[in-house]
C-alpha cells in the first residue's frame, strides 16, 4: 500500500476531486472517440459508406455503441482502481482509492462508485457539495464503502 498508514491519510477537500476529474475527463474523452472511430469503421464496413449516406441513418449510433461506452468507463476506471487505486488523473494529484475494509476495491465496489458517481452528480452535484459538511467522504464514497486519500508529496532527494 503505502509506507503511510492509511488511517493517518487525509481526505481530499472538493477542488482536489474535481481538478482529478477533469484530468480524468479528458482522457476518457480520447478513449470515447477511439471507440467511436472503431464503431463508425465497423458500420461502414458492414453497410458500405454509401448505403449509410443514402438511409440518412446516423452513423455508428444506437444501443450498441452507447453500451461500448459505458463499458469503456467501467474498464478504465475498474483498471486502474483495482490495480493500484489511482487514475492517471488521481496520480497527478497525489489521491489514491481504498477500501474502508483495507486494500483495493472490489469489482462491486468499482460499480456501485460509478453509479453512485453519476448519481451525486445528476441530484445537482449534491453528492459532491456534501464533502463541504462531511470532508471525509462523498455519497457515492459512503455507497461503495471506499475512501478516497490524499498522499503524502514525496521525499525531495538530496545531492552531496
Amino acid at each position: 500500500m503505502n509506507d503511510v498508514s492509511d488511517s493517518t491519510l487525509p481526505a481530499p477537500g472538493l477542488m482536489v476531486r474535481l481538478a482529478a476529474m477533469v484530468y480524468d475527463a479528458f482522457l476518457l474523452f480520447a478513449i470515447w472517440w477511439a471507440v467511436t472511430a472503431v464503431a463508425v469503421g465497423y458500420q461502414v464496413s458492414q453497410q458500405g459508406e454509401d448505403a449509410i449516406r443514402t438511409s440518412g441513418e446516423a452513423a455508428a449510433g444506437g444501443p450498441l455503441l452507447f453500451s461500448a461506452l459505458i463499458a469503456s468507463i467501467l474498464l478504465f476506471y475498474g483498471w486502474f482502481w483495482r490495480r493500484s487505486g489511482q487514475t492517471l488523473g488521481m496520480q497527478a494529484w497525489r489521491l489514491r482509492l481504498d477500501s474502508i475494509d483495507g486494500g483495493r476495491p472490489s469489482w462491486l465496489q468499482v460499480v456501485i462508485r460509478l453509479i453512485g458517481a453519476e448519481l451525486s452528480l445528476t441530484c445537482f452535484a449534491m453528492g459532491y457539495v456534501w464533502i463541504l459538511f462531511d470532508p471525509q467522504q462523498a455519497w457515492h464514497d459512503i455507497w461503495s464503502k471506499t475512501r478516497l486519500v490524499r498522499l503524502p508529496k514525496p521525499a525531495k532527494k538530496t545531492t552531496k
